[in-house]
């Protein structure tokens, strides 16, 4: 039973972070930069730790910054307020990310400009036999290890792990939780200390300040783990992380007053 519990947090949080690291903060909005070779090993860590959820970093990086530009409009690929249900909205996500990634829908130039591609890898990387070959994977490590017939109902959550990451910020986070920015969208900071989503909850403050790359920081709670480890990345000379403003609660309150 160790075994299996063990996996699915380490495949949930591996998961995550590249998500974040990688298609998120840097793909989508350049927080940081990197040279190619490393940019390539990015590729391959995302494949290696996405698995069989595999996202394209172009398909996700076009579509992500579509959603900040049209945030909560019909023109958003993915908004509660114009979507009924979380299924509706994750089809409507899917269908669109698709078509991004495989160039069905050709978006503006604002849109595709710096954002990683390698054709060739993301062709592979997203193909069935791919995604079939980590599948088979997942069910034996369950086949060899679930001693107990409930573990087996974690093991769909395996091949919907990244769609499940993107529908609890892209749902929740504009729902439920507190703001410290009035934006012109629904966002908020779905979880004041954020154990679960690795900073991704903060979503209230990266619509505030999207290029960030610390999701957090506004208030003393608000812990990104992401950002400790760009932190040392870039002291590794990995990355070099862009220059932005931290802003604290201390500056918001200052410019309240004023």
């Amino acid at each position: 039973m160790a075994v299996i519990l063990i996996f699915f947090v380490a495949h949930w949080y591996l998961s995550l972070f590249f998500q974040t690291f990688f298609l998120h903060r840097y793909a989508s909005h350049k927080a940081f930069t990197m040279n190619k070779f490393w940019e390539k090993v990015f590729f391959v860590l995302t494949w290696i730790f996405e698995g069989s959820n595999y996202l394209s970093p172009y398909g996700y990086g076009v579509m992500h910054r579509m959603h900040h530009a049209f945030a909560d409009t019909e023109d958003d690929p993915h908004s509660p307020k114009y979507d009924e249900t979380i299924w509706n909205m994750m089809w409507k996500t899917k269908t669109i990310y698709s078509d991004i990634a495989n160039r069905k829908l050709i978006p503006d130039s604002r849109f595709t400009e710096g954002v990683p591609q390698w054709e060739a890898f993301d062709k592979f990387a997203r193909s069935w036999p791919s995604r079939i070959f980590w599948a088979g994977i997942y069910i034996t490590i369950y086949a060899v290890y679930a001693q107990y017939w409930w573990l087996w109902l974690l093991l769909p959550v395996h091949f919907l792990m990244s769609p499940i990451h993107g529908a609890i910020i892209n749902w929740f986070a504009h729902k439920y939780g507190y703001r410290n920015f009035e934006v012109k969208d629904t966002s908020m900071n779905f979880l004041p200390f954020d154990f679960l989503m690795m900073g991704e909850s903060y979503h209230n403050n990266h619509h505030k300040f999207g290029n960030r790359p610390n999701f957090g920081g506004i208030r003393w709670h608000e812990i990104d783990p992401t950002y400790q480890v760009i932190r040392v990345l870039n002291r590794l000379g990995i990355i070099q992380i862009a220059k932005h403003k931290q802003m604290t609660i201390d500056d918001i309150q200052k410019q309240r007053a004023a």
